[in-house]
């Protein structure tokens, strides 16, 4: 069963979020907050496996919020999605650098809502190689000096660094294994290894880092 917390302050919008999860025999509402404060507390004390976090909350929004539950080494397994009304938003890109698993436009089709909950549960980053990217590329350049960027790259192998730009331009791990020419299982440990030298929480934020540090440029499979 996938737990979700529901972290938004329009009833409304939680109410619809709840009704279509909650009739899904695999996914359960177990709470919801109405600003960013509740939904980090909740999150600890309930711990769900997905938090799907609008970020214009009141008191605490939901940029900060994701940011606290990030860095929390016992809630290393939540995913936050984050929800917002714009899909080229600066503060999704800087949600995503917090530690957001990807994210979802409000009107997004319920179809798609339930197979974002879906896929990161699963452990999966939700990026795919269209307008996550394209919002990405449209902050990264501006967000990250050029000498840190390098000290980064220094810290992986050359194939590390082919396998993170990989991973920045959407690739899934058996993409990568073809492209490749090795297992997934290889293609796996790489991308492990590329997550642990560079501090990422998960395969979102290695996405925002190939983008940061110039292995991937805003167009490329755009």
């Amino acid at each position: 069963m996938i737990r979700v917390l529901l972290a938004d302050d329009q009833v409304l919008v939680r109410a619809g979020f709840r009704a279509l999860l909650d009739a899904q025999p695999d996914i359960e509402v177990v709470g919801e907050a109405d600003d960013g404060g509740q939904a980090v507390e909740l999150t600890s004390r309930l711990m769900p496996d997905v938090v799907l976090m609008d970020i214009r909350m009141p008191r605490l929004d939901g940029l900060e919020a994701t940011r606290r539950i990030g860095a929390q080494t016992s809630l290393a397994h939540v995913k936050v999605v984050v929800l917002t009304t714009f899909e080229l938003d600066e503060y999704v890109f800087e949600a995503l650098r917090a530690g957001a698993a990807g994210f979802l436009v409000k009107d997004t089709e319920p179809a798609d809502l339930l197979r974002a909950v879906r896929v990161v549960a699963a452990g999966d980053a939700l990026l795919s190689p269209g307008v996550t990217r394209r919002l990405i590329g449209e902050f990264a350049a501006r967000s990250k000096a050029p000498a840190q960027a390098a000290a980064d790259l220094a810290r992986l192998t050359e194939r590390e660094r082919e396998v993170l730009a990989l991973v920045g331009m959407g690739l899934s791990n058996e993409d990568i294994a073809r492209r490749l020419v090795v297992s997934p299982l290889t293609a796996k440990t790489h991308v492990s290894r590329a997550m642990v030298k560079l501090g990422a929480r998960d395969r979102a934020q290695l996405v925002v880092l190939a983008y940061e540090t110039g292995l991937v440029r805003p167009g490329w499979l755009g």
